[in-house]
């Protein structure tokens, strides 16, 4: 190998390393603290929550109440999806409770660790959002938070794992993974409600990673962008489209929100606090499934995982293909927005088949 290829190669590398690190900064850049319960977001109390005998209690409160709350998680995840095993004829000996409950056990034990740990990796130089413009934190209480907060470490702790377990059970059967995804997702929910609000949001931001890199095939889009070179058109597109892929979501969820004023998902009102959050992951979900087909070059991540999970899980939660619709095109726009011709058309062949995947034609024909 020559001395230029090895340099070449060395770039493409910490170029897709810097994929992962720029997804992690995003929880840090939109975190945001519910500041509702004045008397507790004090200067003494923030400090003593991100202190490191403060994140230990948390940690301890959090990991004390998990094995009943797998529990509780695992019998919502069946009276969600039971029903679908019949219809989308899935073995149900694929499906391991007790398997998903040890997995996600080590999944919380390393993301707590980390949020245990005192000492940050470096000084962060981008912002914290943790206030609302009408009741800003100290800067002090703020400046503490900086320094030991650390999903983007969380990442590089947690990511290979995560992907594993997404490799691991959608080996056996895409479909599979649409239960952990809810195992996990209520897991999250239960674990943080007990939590007084700060320490919910500030490990809120932690367990969003973990939510994010299972249901998004995170892992699978890194690996694919190793096998681009330094200037591919593609992986330019990814990178400009990956900063801005939360603040795409949120303009799409606030259009949906104001075009179906009344709509009502299982869970709620869209413009409901929880929702709208799983409304903006689910829309990243989607713009992730598309940057994974064009960087390999194929549609199948949609074919064999993306469509079929929505297949599965949309009807149950009382999601509408119309919604469906209307958030993709409002994602071509976006997309065609904020890239140039030349790297938007690298990837709109792939972003045609998703939309064709789900046109009216396809599900007029299933009855669905």
């Amino acid at each position: 190998m020559s001395a230029m290829q090895e340099v070449s190669d060395i770039e493409n590398h910490r170029d897709v390393e810097c994929l992962a690190q720029q997804w992690a900064k995003k929880y840090l850049q939109n975190l945001q603290v519910d500041t509702s319960d004045k008397e507790s977001y004090d200067r003494l109390n923030l400090s003593e929550i991100v202190s490191q005998q403060g994140r230990e209690r948390t940690a301890q409160k959090i990991m004390g109440s998990l094995r009943s709350v797998s529990a509780i998680a695992w019998n919502k995840t069946e009276a969600l999806l039971s029903a679908q095993l019949k219809r989308h004829r899935i073995d149900p000996s694929m499906i391991d409770p007790w398997e998903i409950a040890a997995d996600s056990f080590k999944i919380y034990q390393k993301a707590l660790d980390v949020y245990t740990q005192q000492a940050a990796l470096r000084p962060l130089s981008f912002v914290m959002k943790l206030s609302q413009k009408d009741n800003l934190l100290d800067e002090k209480a703020l400046e503490v938070y900086t320094e030991q907060a650390a999903p983007n470490q969380l990442v590089r702790v947690i990511g290979a794992d995560i992907g594993a377990i997404r490799k691991k059970y959608t080996n056996v059967d895409p479909r599979v993974i649409g239960f952990v995804n809810m195992q996990f997702h209520y897991t999250s929910q239960l674990l943080t409600q007990p939590l007084e609000s700060v320490e919910r949001s500030l490990v809120g931001a932690y367990f969003k990673v973990i939510d994010d890199h299972l249901y998004m095939p995170l892992q699978r889009a890194y690996d694919a962008a190793a096998n681009h070179d330094y200037n591919s058109t593609v992986l330019s597109a990814v990178r400009e489209l990956l900063l801005v892929s939360t603040e795409i979501a949120k303009n799409i969820c606030q259009n949906v929100i104001e075009h179906y004023p009344n709509y009502h998902s299982i869970s709620g009102n869209l413009s409901d606090s929880l929702v709208k959050i799983s409304s903006i992951r689910d829309v990243e979900m989607f713009q992730v499934y598309l940057w994974v087909c064009a960087l390999e070059g194929s549609i199948v991540a949609v074919q064999q995982e993306l469509f079929p999970l929505c297949v599965m899980l949309y009807p149950p939660l009382k999601v509408q293909w119309e919604l469906i619709r209307h958030m993709l095109n409002l994602l071509g726009q976006e997309i065609n927005a904020r890239l140039t011709p030349l790297q938007a058309n690298a990837l709109m062949p792939y972003f045609q088949s998703l939309c064709q995947m789900f046109s009216p034609e396809v599900f007029g024909e299933l009855g669905l």
